[in-house]
């Protein structure tokens, strides 16, 4: 996978349009893809779309980890609101301070332990529950095929960190 992740982004860095992407993974309902923004940024994806709804994790060339929820029923100004998601029946995780636009609610998972822990449960469990912060329902997610997603976007960060790199210093 590796490799294949590295291949894709060489082609992608290499390629000279505004925006693109290139899908180096797909099992179930998942979608890990590459992607290059129009400023030259890049970053992994790996997301799950039902009906028109998307739950998707980015890892950014930066190295910072990002959930984002997005529905085309949502209408957001420039706002935050707390959440609550749970995988299965394990226990709640708290999302203080998700920042939500237009469509879009966007988690930055800034501990790097607790993001681990949380990436792994989403690769192990079969629903992502997103609540509001009273504890009611606000979508879910099926995460059949996420643990062969989650590993790709695993190897897909890593060959982020060889794009641009001088292979003289390592």
């Amino acid at each position: 996978m590796l490799r294949f992740a590295t291949l894709a982004l060489a082609t992608l860095c290499s390629a000279a349009s505004a925006q693109d992407s290139e899908i180096v993974f797909q099992r179930g309902a998942w979608l890990v893809e590459i992607v290059r923004f129009d400023d030259g940024e890049l970053a992994c994806s790996a997301r799950v779309t039902e009906r028109e709804d998307t739950f998707a994790i980015w890892v950014f060339q930066d190295g910072y980890t990002q959930l984002q929820l997005y529905s085309p029923d949502w209408q957001f100004g420039e706002t935050s609101a707390n959440l609550v998601v749970q995988i299965d029946r394990r226990a709640e995780w708290t999302l203080n301070n998700a920042q939500l636009t237009q469509n879009s609610v966007l988690f930055n998972l800034t501990d790097e332990d607790d993001a681990v822990d949380l990436l792994v449960e989403i690769a192990r469990g079969n629903t992502f529950k997103v609540r509001n912060e009273q504890g009611q329902a606000v979508i879910d997610f099926t995460l059949a095929g996420s643990s062969a997603s989650m590993q790709t976007l695993g190897d897909c960060e890593i060959a982020l960190g060889r794009v641009g790199a001088n292979p003289f210093t390592k």
